[in-house]
């Protein structure tokens, strides 16, 4: 792998660019591996990057039914926090910040981590409460937090609706300054490089129609190139958990939903934080080319359609007009919408199918594009070693038997 920098850039501009060579192989899937990873998402590919890079398992072949980073990966807003309420959940989430915070170096690939911060609004005295009680659960968890009041608000966002006859008066809120937002495509294009060059084949267009079973163990998959069998076998497929756990015999506790997002066409710097209102259910950043990305609730009727609708539309963008009425004549570029995975706790699912030799990252609901180091991480740990990483420990798919469940919807406020 072609290592890169700013003299490899200027190296390059002088000779056409004709050095640089592909970025990954595509190479044709072998009969047998360690490790098959179905999903070539963050997930997947971020599980392959560190069973490599960590625990020296490169034998590995990372299967995608579509392109890599074609699903969820690409179908987000990008916004990356660990401003959750139960110390499990901050302990996953901040995890994740902390890789993310290292990434570009350690990949040798700009993901463009912004840690602009991240303002969660508060529009009544009640709801500045409840901001308290937040505030002071992230501190107690070690998580970096302020507690803001409305003027400090309107210094750091003066775009908002301050007015006194506002419908979502702003009376202060919770900011997170280690938040912010990256760049999805470069996620997942500095995890393939960083795997190719440590051995991993990522095969794209290869769908998986079906679970290779002996004596009760997963020992491999069919493919549309064929039957591939592994030692161990991984499914990061986000939305489309349930199926392919189904093909095995597993039933997982989770509903699909569609979960929509908007772009707008470019405009100068107007935001430089993410701002979301729980009481609209809207949230909003600023793209480094200009767009306003936004996005709101679930559509509440269980679905793999990744596309967007007009009612949900209309939603989202009343929501965010109530809070930055001076986007109203703010041009769409387009939207559209990714497959979220939700369990009823509305927290994620790392470790063991239940079937011998088969291992799940799925469950991640809206939150799955910030969890993406974390996920990768925990899983590839739990793999290599056979016992949970401490900070994994809570999420094994047992917590629906013994009743210990992680429930962030009604903790966190969040929407899914």
């Amino acid at each position: 792998m072609k290592r890169y920098s700013a003299w490899q850039v200027f190296r390059e501009g002088l000779r056409g660019g004709k050095g640089w060579g592909a970025a990954w192989r595509t190479p044709k899937p072998k009969k047998q591996y360690d490790v098959v990873i179905i999903g070539a998402g963050g997930h997947g590919l971020s599980t392959a990057y560190y069973l490599a890079k960590n625990h020296g398992i490169t034998d590995i072949a990372v299967i995608e039914k579509g392109w890599l980073g074609g699903g969820n990966t690409g179908r987000n807003t990008t916004a990356i926090r660990s401003n959750y309420f139960y110390p499990e959940s901050a302990q996953l989430y901040d995890l994740s910040v902390r890789l993310y915070e290292v990434l570009s170096k350690d990949l040798n690939y700009n993901v463009m981590f912004s840690q602009r911060g991240m303002m969660v609004l508060a529009h009544s005295e009640p709801e500045m409460e409840m901001a308290a009680r937040q505030y002071n659960a992230m501190r107690l968890n070690g998580i970096d937090a302020e507690l803001l009041d409305a003027k400090e608000v309107q210094k750091r966002a003066p775009l908002l609706n301050f007015r006194q006859d506002a419908r979502y008066p702003i009376h202060g809120a919770v900011n997170q300054p280690r938040g912010g937002t990256g760049r999805h495509d470069a996620v997942a294009w500095g995890y393939a490089r960083a795997a190719d060059a440590l051995g991993v084949d990522i095969i794209q267009n290869c769908e998986v129609t079906d679970f290779i079973m002996e004596a009760g163990r997963c020992v491999g998959v069919n493919t549309a190139f064929g039957e591939i069998r592994a030692g161990m076998v991984a499914a990061t497929v986000a939305g489309h958990s349930s199926v392919i756990a189904g093909l095995a015999g597993v039933k997982l506790p989770i509903h699909s939903y569609a979960l929509q997002a908007f772009v707008s066409e470019p405009y100068k710097p107007v935001l430089d934080t993410v701002v979301l209102s729980p009481a609209v259910g809207t949230y909003i950043s600023q793209s480094d080319k200009g767009g306003l990305v936004f996005g709101g609730a679930l559509d509440r009727i269980p679905s793999y359609g990744q596309r967007g609708n007009m009612p949900v539309q209309e939603a989202v963008i009343g929501g965010l007009l109530e809070v930055m009425p001076a986007l109203a004549k703010v041009k769409l570029l387009r939207h559209w919408g990714g497959i979220v995975d939700v369990t009823p706790d509305s927290s994620p699912i790392i470790g063991p199918s239940g079937v011998e030799g088969l291992y799940l990252n799925c469950g991640w609901g809206t939150g799955g594009f910030k969890a993406i180091p974390a996920g990768g991480y925990l899983l590839a740990h739990r793999m290599a070693t056979g016992q949970h990483h401490a900070i994994s420990r809570p999420f094994d798919l047992d917590r629906f038997t013994t009743g210990r469940l992680i429930d962030e919807s009604a903790a966190s406020g969040i929407a899914h």
